[in-house]
Order: C-alpha cells, then sequence, then structure tokens
C-alpha cells in the first residue's frame, strides 16, 4: 500500500508552549491511526487484519482485536465530536459488527470468534471490553442503528464474556464492561449485576493503598494499574452517572495520579516498566480520565502537558511504520519488548491514551495553557511503599528513575522459575532505559554465581521504607541444574539522593567464597563505541547518546567490567552494562555490599568517586555525602533502619 503520511496541524507554542500540541493534533492523530488501520479491514469490515507477526491466539482472534481497539479509537473521537463523522468511521465499523455476530466461530472471511475461557479461546473476551465501551460511547450512532435482529445478536456474542471464566487479574473487569453497556442499553439483568458486582468485590481486595491495585493475586504492579484497573471501573461509574461508586473509587485514582504523574520524562515519555509497553502513550489513559471524573490532583494545563507529551514523544521517535501503523514495539519494532499475546492489533490499546477526547472543546484541559510536568519541577525522592517502588526525578536532565523493591509478575500459587521476566526482576526501570533481554546479562541486579550459572531475582518481597529508600528481600533461584538454597535470601535497600543511588545489599545464609555479581544501568549505543574496559578507572562508566550510566563499588566489591548486552534494549539494537564482583564472607551476620550507582542525562557529570564514602562496621553502614551529610545504615533482622545526619 502507498504510504500515508501523517496530517498535522500547526504547533502552536503560545497554548502549548512544551509540546505545541493542540486539541486538533490529538484529532488529526485519530482521524490517522482509524483510516490508516481500516484500509486492512475485511470486504464486509468485520475483521481488521494488521500486517505483522500473529500473537499465540491466532490470525483470526488478531483480526478481532485490530477491529475492537480500533473501533474503541473511532469511538472516543466520535463521541469527543458528539458524533460528527464526516469520515464516516462508525459506519464501517457498525457494518463489521453486524457481519462478524451473524455466525460467530464460522471458518470463514468475517465470523468472529467466539468467547471461551481464559487459555482455551480468551482473547476474544479482552476484545469485547473495547466493543462493548465503543458502543457504550457512540450508541446512538451504532447501537441505536441496528436492526432488533442484529442487537440481539450482538448481545449473544457479548454475553460470553459473562459466561466464561477470565483470567485472574484485571480480565475481570472486561465482563463488568460488557455488563455496564448491557445494563445501559436496557438489557441488564441478574447475570450482568453479578458481573459487576463481581469485578467491583475483586478489585477491593486487589486495592494495595496509595492508589494502586496489584493486578490480581500477588505483587503485580505496572501500568496496568493505570489503564485497566482504574479505568474500566471507574469509567463504567462516570457513565452510568453512579454517584456512589465515584465517590468509593475516585478518591484512590486521585492519590494515584499523585505520585504516578512523576513517571513521565520531561521528553514526554512514561515509565518503562512492566509488561505490554507496546500499548506506549495508553499509558496517559489514568491522566485523562482523573480530568474526566474529576479525580485528579493535577492543574488542566499539566495534565494536558502529559497527555501531549507521551503522544508526541512516540509519534516523534518512530512508533507509527511507514505505512503508518503503529508497530510491535517501542519505537520501531522490538521484539523483546513484547509478549506472546501480542499481535499485530495488540499495540492500539494505545487508543485508551484518546481518552481525554471525551472532555469538550472548551474544557480547561484543552482550553488552559499547558504547564510544567511534575518531573520538571525541583528534584524529587517519593517512596510508594504500597507497590514497594521509589520514584526519583531530576530536574537538570528531567529523567526519571523507578526503584523496584515490591512489583513482579508472579501469583501466589505460581512456583519461582528463572530467569524471571526483565519487565519486573530488575532494580531500577527509568524513562531513557529499558531493560536487557532474558538472553543477555541482566542489567540492575544482584546475582550469586554457582556451578557456572547466575541466581535470579523473581518474588519480591518489601522489607521496609522510609522517605527516601526502599528495601526488599529475595530468595536467589537458580536454573535448573543449578544449586538449590532454601536458607539463603538476599536483601537489598536503595535511598536516591539527586542522580544518585545508594545501593546495600546484604547475603544471608549463603555459602562463604561464593561469587557475588552486581549491575547497573544498561545503555544502548553503537558498537563501535564499546569502550575498552581494561581502561576502566575504578568507576565504570559508559556513555550514550542520551544518557550516561555510572557505577562505583564502595564497600564488599573487588573487580568491576564492562559486558555486553547483544540484543539490546527497546532504545537500542545493541547496549553495555557495567557489572561489579565480590565474594561471600563466612560472617555468621551475612555480608555486606555497597556500591553508588547513577543514571543521568547530564552532559559531562562528575565523577562518583568522592562522592560518598562508607565505613562498615559490623552490620552498620556509614555513608558519607560530599556536602557533609551522613547517612546510617542499620541491617539486621526486622530489616533494615535508615537515620540521616544533616550536616
Amino acid at each position: 500500500m502507498p504510504e500515508l503520511p501523517l496530517p498535522l496541524p500547526p504547533e502552536d507554542r503560545t497554548l502549548s508552549p512544551h509540546t505545541g500540541y493542540t486539541r486538533a493534533h490529538w484529532e488529526a492523530v485519530a482521524d490517522h491511526l482509524v483510516t490508516v488501520a481500516l484500509r486492512y479491514a475485511t470486504p464486509g469490515h468485520a475483521l481488521i487484519d494488521l500486517p505483522g507477526p500473529p500473537s499465540k491466539s491466532g490470525v483470526r482472534s488478531d483480526g478481532l482485536e485490530g477491529f475492537a481497539r480500533t473501533f474503541l479509537l473511532a469511538a472516543l473521537r466520535t463521541a469527543g465530536a458528539l458524533g460528527k463523522d464526516p469520515q464516516g468511521f462508525l459506519e464501517r465499523y457498525t457494518a463489521g459488527l453486524v457481519r462478524g455476530t451473524r455466525t460467530p466461530g464460522r471458518d470463514d472471511t468475517e465470523s468472529w470468534p467466539e468467547i471461551g475461557h481464559h487459555g482455551i479461546q480468551g482473547q476474544p473476551m479482552v476484545e469485547s471490553a473495547s466493543v462493548a465501551l465503543a458502543l457504550r460511547l457512540t450508541a446512538p450512532w451504532t447501537w441505536d442503528t441496528l436492526s432488533a435482529a442484529d442487537q440481539d445478536r450482538v448481545e449473544r456474542w457479548l454475553r460470553g464474556a459473562l459466561t466464561h471464566t477470565p483470567a485472574p487479574n484485571n480480565w475481570y473487569l472486561f465482563p463488568l464492561t460488557v455488563a455496564g453497556f448491557l445494563e445501559s442499553a436496557g438489557r441488564g439483568d441478574a447475570e450482568t449485576r453479578r458481573a459487576i458486582e463481581r469485578a467491583l468485590d475483586l478489585l477491593d481486595g486487589w486495592y494495595q493503598g496509595q492508589g494502586w491495585y496489584s493486578d490480581g493475586d500477588g505483587r503485580s504492579f505496572d501500568h496496568y494499574n493505570g489503564w485497566a484497573l482504574h479505568l474500566y471501573p471507574l469509567l463504567h461509574a462516570h457513565l452510568a452517572a453512579d454517584r456512589p461508586l465515584l465517590d468509593r473509587l475516585g478518591p484512590r485514582l486521585h492519590e494515584f495520579l499523585d505520585g504516578f504523574a512523576l513517571l513521565f520524562d520531561t521528553n514526554g515519555a512514561p515509565i518503562h516498566h512492566g509488561r505490554s509497553l507496546t500499548y506506549r502513550f495508553g499509558a496517559t489513559a489514568a491522566v485523562a480520565l482523573g480530568a474526566l471524573t474529576d479525580a485528579t490532583p493535577l492543574a488542566p494545563g499539566t495534565t494536558r502537558r502529559i497527555l501531549s507529551g507521551a503522544l508526541r514523544h512516540f509519534l516523534d521517535r518512530g512508533a507509527l511504520t511507514e505505512d503508518g501503523i503503529l508497530s510491535l514495539g517501542w519505537y520501531g519494532p522490538h521484539a523483546a519488548t513484547l509478549q506472546r499475546y501480542s499481535g499485530p492489533g495488540s499495540p492500539y490499546w494505545a487508543s485508551k491514551g484518546f481518552l481525554g477526547l471525551l472532555l469538550p472543546p472548551e474544557h480547561p484541559v484543552w482550553t488552559a495553557t499547558e504547564e510544567p510536568a511534575p518531573a520538571e519541577g525541583p528534584d524529587r525522592v517519593l517512596a510508594l511503599p504500597a507497590p514497594g517502588l521509589l520514584v526519583q526525578t531530576t530536574t537538570r536532565d528531567g529523567l526519571v528513575r523507578l526503584h523496584n523493591h515490591g512489583s513482579y509478575k508472579l501469583d501466589s500459587r505460581e512456583p519461582e522459575r528463572p530467569p524471571g521476566d526483565p519487565l519486573y526482576a530488575r532494580f531500577a526501570y527509568s524513562t531513557r532505559t529499558g531493560p536487557t533481554s532474558a538472553s543477555n546479562t541482566p542489567d540492575n541486579h544482584i546475582a550469586l554465581e554457582a556451578r557456572g550459572t547466575r541466581s535470579a531475582r523473581i518474588r519480591i518481597n518489601p522489607l521496609a521504607d522510609g522517605p527516601n529508600w526502599l528495601a526488599s528481600w529475595h530468595r536467589p533461584v537458580f536454573p535448573e541444574g543449578g544449586p538449590v538454597l532454601p536458607s539463603s535470601r538476599i536483601e537489598s535497600l536503595t535511598l536516591a539522593r539527586g542522580n544518585l543511588e545508594l545501593r546495600v545489599h546484604r547475603t544471608v545464609g549463603v555459602p562463604p567464597g561464593t561469587p557475588v555479581h552486581h549491575t547497573g544501568w544498561a545503555v544502548a549505543l553503537p558498537p563501535e563505541a564499546a569502550p575498552d574496559a581494561a581502561e576502566q578507572p575504578d568507576e565504570i562508566r559508559i556513555e550514550g547518546p542520551e544518557v550516561t550510566s555510572r557505577l562505583l563499588g564502595l564497600y564488599g566489591w573487588q573487580t568491576h567490567r564492562t559486558l555486553r548486552a547483544p540484543q539490546g534494549t527497546a532504545y537500542g539494537p545493541w547496549a553495555l552494562l557495567p557489572e561489579l564482583t565480590g565474594t561471600v564472607g563466612d560472617h555468621e551476620s551475612g555480608t555486606v555490599f555497597a556500591a553508588l550507582a547513577s543514571l543521568t542525562a547530564e552532559t559531562d557529570p562528575p565523577p562518583l568517586t568522592g562522592q560518598l564514602t562508607v565505613e562498615v562496621a559490623g552490620l552498620a553502614l556509614t555513608a558519607r555525602w560530599s556536602d557533609g551529610t551522613r547517612t546510617v545504615v542499620h541491617l539486621g533482622e526486622g530489616g533494615p533502619t535508615v537515620t540521616e545526619h544533616r550536616a
């Protein structure tokens, strides 16, 4: 197909001094994305078969996914314009809806797959939520135009989401969304009420505080908290004008956004952490939802700054292919970013980022002058003990880092299997770096070495917290053929200050003489820029095009080197990372290791050497900063404690 350029209106640097984007830009991008997607529709418009490798669910399910997720985008675009649809999007989606539900499950070019249980034929349940929400938003121009027989067939297909078993996580919100639409269409009953009440009861059980839900049983905290766990139930409450439910869920979103808003770089990028990152600017959905439901601490100009910053960030960095399709990846295609459930239509859950179009053009989010993003304010360190996350921002470079001491993708029934998920298992993530792949040496990691293998960090257990630090412990788990050390554990603490990270580890119950490896931030860069590891000073320093990674051993580490990650990261096809190596001693109370790490985008940052010195006496570590501040870390039973003495 010939290339279809993205037509954008002129920038408005008066209204939007940070991004130049206005509501007109959002409308133009939405129109472009839908127009391009519809070029790949089947003759009856029921499936949209976008080019690319199929997901594990198969090509037909992928075609439904392409239809449903772009239908949601078309619905947000037209509902936000009060039904104005000059390009006739809804007519084509309505025709596809009718054709796809005429004979579900039939093996032809148009019929939709039926909704089944998770793990058997479950992916259509995910897409049923997008279809139902799109119909709810556009009912006067879609649902209400259908014949009674067609409505019955659509309802029959949607009800499959109510009668089959979802995955034990945010999937329970898909039947809630379907049930909410059916009730809004006058087709509610005991089955729809059960689906809604069941989901809301589970949601309450997953709520951990500070605005954070776990994505099911366990401690899975990531972007699903915003674009699913807050989005579906609160948007349902808003559309149903359910004041009690809004009052119950709204304060949680308000509190969530107070910290989550910090996780967007001054260049617009969201934090690169957790699964399904190919949804990209869908990460802004909760920010828009806060404005839509009046459950936000953010000023209207700040809200638009975050929304438009993220949209522009990806459009400027190649998220669209030459044909105008959202690629499977982060900027361009990147296989290691993906999950097995990702197919060509998956990236279009980015449609959720267009939720702000439901705000009328005269809303302050669209009319107020853009204000700086939270990350553009003073340096911040914010501890979020509920999810076990520590946020660190620096105003001089606009970079955001997230230190992980509590989020992992594993429920209570699942065993710990190496190598673990790189998108959850690392100690730190940022808005300008991505984790190395599971096939390469892990970045931001500590590992024991035994029998030629290295241990993984999988289930993360919060240990203690303070205003600028968090601590956790994990059991080192080895691949098959490696040792089993059931009594061993590694306790870890991160204390953030400016662009510096004091990282303290204690090995407990680990055999003396065991090698220990600790890595820092991975930097994507061209292979020809690789430094000579033998010429490195005490501080390992890796300079990339946008960031510099530094790592300095302070205590317990004996050697250092630079390692290669030839599979790269989402930020480049090849990467380097720093590594320290030490040895476990024979102390009964464990062996202490300390390092100073830093990721910065500042030009020519000063050396780490001299910025911090440490002394260790038993399990007490005293850190002396260059400004005279003294930090004392006490390790031991019950978790660490930290006291700071200002100069």
